[in-house]
């Protein structure tokens, strides 16, 4: 068990791997029984009862109802504390910042919301420690209660500059001391990740790819992203700009150079968010540009829901194949057996559009990757962020081996 210190082998640290081992399950089933852990864990009874009262007494479980329904007398209940630990998560974006606290079993207990259009990208720390303390506040608890953090972002932080890349639409967020900065105000450990990488943690604990080893996350709303799951682990390349798909040079579009200062590339230009009101109006459909993602999505799924041909169809076709010309090179080169596809865009055009896409790119691509639709139902960048805060705070608050 990582974390775990003595000799393997020894008393105190078979106990803790027992001790981790039934944490871990009252996480999975939630309220079990003595007999019930004991059997799932393959403890004696006498070796389950000492375990169970050791945990209570660290404060780690509760006891929680009995058993009923069942021949026989009933038995005590156990679970999961939910004040033994919690963590937080943010998600931000160029128009606000959401926050959430979770407890120890994944429950969120608070959130808020803060609107930053119209701010000046001066007060970021201010920003963050406000939009924390607003969920904080909500869930009840002090700052100082919150174990850990993780940020979700555009983009990615280079590890050698400590500069945001990758997201220049980030007002405020590209100072080479932010990261000091932030570590200075806030009051737990934190840490950042790529916005989209954390919709993919999200749906592997939760979601459509929960099992999955190796999987590509496919996410569209106001930006073409991708994440990268190879060997349960997420892919970030050396500048944590792995899964930036909307650079990718793609045929059907012009050539885009200059990528970084033009923040698009041929994938973005083909299939972003900015491509479907222009396919809907080249298949006969009157519509406005603005704003980009909502009328993208209301164009999506009025043509999910249209029987038939006509111009609604023929919009879905051609996004479709647009869409999969990307896919095709992902798939190339990563032959990935899952591919989810995630965010409002994509989520609005719904089974029928999910359907073409896996058609178009049995044409293209050599090998057959199953595609799923999203099944993480809301907030995917926040429960990515909490789950990721909420896996460090487990391994530290489960390891009774200290």
């Amino acid at each position: 068990m990582a974390g775990t210190q003595g000799t393997p082998g020894t008393p105190r640290v078979l106990r803790a791997m027992n001790d981790r081992a039934a944490l871990d399950l009252l996480l999975e089933h939630g309220p079990l029984s003595r007999t019930r852990i004991g059997k799932l864990t393959g403890l004696s009874k006498p070796t389950a009862s000492q375990l169970l009262a050791r945990l209570e007494a660290a404060g780690l479980v509760v006891a929680t109802g009995t058993t009923a329904g069942r021949p026989g007398p009933s038995a005590q209940l156990y679970a999961l504390n939910p004040r033994a630990g919690h963590a937080a998560g943010l998600d931000v974006n160029q128009h606000r910042i959401r926050a959430a606290v979770a407890d120890i079993t994944g429950a969120v207990t608070g959130e808020y919301e803060l609107r930053t259009e119209g701010r000046t990208g001066a007060g970021v720390v201010r920003q963050v420690t406000e939009a924390l303390d607003g969920a904080v506040a909500a869930a009840g608890l002090a700052p100082g209660d919150v174990r850990r953090l993780v940020i979700g972002t555009p983009g990615a932080f280079d590890p050698a500059t400590g500069r945001l890349r990758y997201a220049s639409h980030l007002p405020g967020w590209h100072s080479p001391t932010l990261l000091e900065e932030l570590a200075a105000a806030l009051p737990m450990p934190f840490e950042y990740e790529n916005d989209v990488n954390l919709v993919a943690v999200a749906e592997r604990a939760v979601g459509a790819a929960r099992g999955h080893e190796d999987f590509v996350l496919l996410w569209n709303e106001e930006g073409l992203g991708a994440a990268l799951v190879l060997g349960g682990r997420l892919h970030r390349g050396f500048t944590g700009g792995a899964g930036e798909v909307g650079f990718l040079p793609v045929p059907g579009t012009p050539l885009v150079r200059q990528v970084a200062k033009a923040n698009s590339g041929g994938f973005q230009e083909l299939a972003g968010v900015q491509s479907v009101p222009r396919i809907a109006r080249a298949a006969g459909l009157d519509t406005p540009d603005h704003p980009y993602v909502e009328v993208a999505c209301g164009l999506l799924a009025r043509a999910a829901a249209s029987p038939g041909e006509g111009p609604h169809a023929e919009l879905l076709d051609r996004y479709a194949e647009r869409v999969a010309t990307g896919l095709a090179s992902l798939v190339a080169v990563l032959d990935p057996a899952l591919v989810v596809l995630s965010g409002d865009v994509l989520v609005a055009g719904g089974e029928p559009l999910r359907a073409r896409v896996q058609a178009e790119l049995a044409d293209l691509a050599a090998s057959r990757p199953r595609l799923v639709l999203t099944s993480v139902p809301r907030e995917p960048v926040l429960r990515g962020a909490l789950e990721s805060a909420l896996a460090t705070t487990r391994d530290e608050v489960f390891d009774t081996s200290r």
